[in-house]
């Protein structure tokens, strides 16, 4: 009955309710229990997907909205109740506008980075992107999560680079946020020059903060603007290796203070390992032989003199550096600096670049300060052994955001899923690790799975707040069930 109704608004050929299809979508490679859902639509207009909304106030049925491609990590795309319907956008794949004087595009949440990058490119401009994306992520679905991007002297705000969005609440209604709003349709802002920069509105609400972070539960997201860079027309990439990670924190510090550099970001030995090679052998060969930490930086060309602003940044950059006893190179014992920048415009080649080592992985992140992150090096090796997890396997990633006043710190535990021991004990620390992460002032902005309850706990006003927000936008409680505090 419910695939006849939904094959009406979206036709039939784009209900899908085959054995095969309804478990890859009912479970994905977290640790969240696998529930099955009644059927898959696609949609491929803001109009169709008001039409499932409103059929599924009507029946109350709940709906789980889908933008990435597989393979899913976090748990936030499976059903968390009996009965649910899936929501797959990836068929709405306009890239609606782009802007090359405002640097600006519009897109829909079924484009992917690949995708938005090629047609980015034809106008010089690059995307804001986080570090090697799989290939199926959604533009949208990343920003909407806040994935961190890779260039904090550009990050201004915690959403950025999102700027306005279509939104169809969970009542049904469709809304515009920020300029976006009007007066006037988005067709005639265009002709007024008006492109959808400032996400400010209506009058003083920021309403894009509503859906940014909330996995689903408040919105669906038809299509947003994002703010883009100039493709640059020189680079020069730099690795500063380190055998501990307190100076280069001291340096990223000073490289955001005066918002030097373009792309900027700390990784371990294995992770850049992961990012280079193709196969375990490699990785494990390339582990071998980096350095225990490496800072990698790039200088950005762009504009009336792309030379001088290049030379200018890197030979400070070079003085900050000596200033620390550090040593920026080009090429250091395992990778080159131009290698890894060449890695960060495309999304990761195939296999995925966290999926080579042992082909499971499992990534623990939180937002905290970059200076305290040496404490949360120096204490997860011994709660990984405490979990009976081989902290040999755990690859590090440090991404200083908002003009570096905070950092995203992520741990990736690497683990092979066909061999029990590995996988109970991977289990176990990401079940049971979220208490002493917060007790240590982790901050889990973005809370999956086993995090909800420990990011809640310590923050009853924000509970309470946004229960209530969902009892606004939401009231029949229809858009994923079972995620956050919901």
């Amino acid at each position: 009955m419910a695939e006849k109704e939904l094959a009406k608004i979206v036709g039939r050929g784009n209900v899908l309710d085959g054995p095969g299809v309804l478990e890859e979508y009912s479970k994905d490679s977290s640790f969240v229990p696998q529930i099955m859902p009644r059927c898959i639509v696609k949609p491929e207009s803001v109009e169709e997907v008001q039409g499932i909304v409103k059929w599924a106030n009507d029946t109350l049925t709940p709906l789980v909205p889908v933008s990435s491609g597989s393979p899913h990590s976090r748990g936030d795309t499976v059903p968390g109740v009996d009965g649910a319907v899936i929501v797959d956008l990836s068929k709405m794949k306009k890239i609606i506008r782009v802007d090359p004087r405002n640097k600006v595009a519009m897109v829909e949440p079924g484009v992917t980075y690949g995708e938005l990058q090629s047609e980015l490119v034809k106008e010089g401009l690059c995307a804001y992107m986080p570090l090697a994306p799989r290939n199926s992520k959604s533009v949208i679905g990343s920003m909407l999560e806040r994935e961190p991007i890779t260039m904090p002297a550009h990050h201004w705000d915690s959403t950025d680079p999102l700027l306005c969005a279509e939104v169809v609440f969970g009542t049904g209604d469709k809304f515009r946020t920020g300029e976006a709003s009007g007066p006037d349709t988005v067709e005639e802002q265009w002709q007024m020059d008006r492109v959808q920069m400032n996400p400010f509105g209506h009058s003083h609400m920021d309403f894009q903060r509503l859906v940014a972070g909330a996995q689903g539960t408040i919105g669906i997201v038809t299509w947003a603007t994002l703010k883009c860079c100039y493709l640059s027309t020189l680079h020069r990439a730099l690795l500063v290796p380190s055998a501990t990670i307190e100076p280069l924190i001291d340096l990223s510090y000073q490289l955001v203070r005066f918002r030097l550099g373009g792309k900027l970001f700390l990784l371990n030995g294995l992770n850049l390992a992961c990012l280079l090679g193709c196969t375990p052998a490699e990785i494990q060969e390339l582990k071998n032989t980096l350095p225990p930490w490496i800072l990698f930086v790039s200088f950005e060309g762009y504009g009336i003199l792309p030379g001088g602003k290049m030379a200018y940044e890197e030979a400070d950059f070079r003085a900050m550096a000596q200033s620390f006893d550090l040593k920026p190179e080009t090429v250091i014992p395992g990778a080159g600096a131009e290698d890894v920048l060449r890695l960060l415009y495309p999304p990761s080649p195939e296999p995925y670049w966290k999926t080579r080592f042992k082909s499971g992985v499992q990534d623990i992140f939180f937002l905290t300060t970059l200076d305290k992150t040496p404490d949360f090096v120096a204490a997860m090796p011994d709660l990984a052994r405490r979990h009976g997890y081989l902290s040999e396997n755990m690859g590090i990633y440090i991404q200083p955001i908002v003009q570096g006043t905070s950092c995203h710190c992520e741990f990736n535990l690497y683990y092979d899923p066909a061999r029990p021991a590995e996988l109970e004990a991977t289990t176990r620390f990401v079940g049971e690790s979220s208490e002493e992460i917060a007790g240590m002032g982790g901050f889990f902005s973005r809370p999956y799975g086993a995090w909800k309850d420990t990011a809640y706990r310590r923050a009853e006003g924000t509970l309470i707040m946004q229960r209530k927000i969902k009892k606004i936008f939401d009231p029949n409680e229809i858009l994923n069930p079972g995620k956050l505090c919901f």
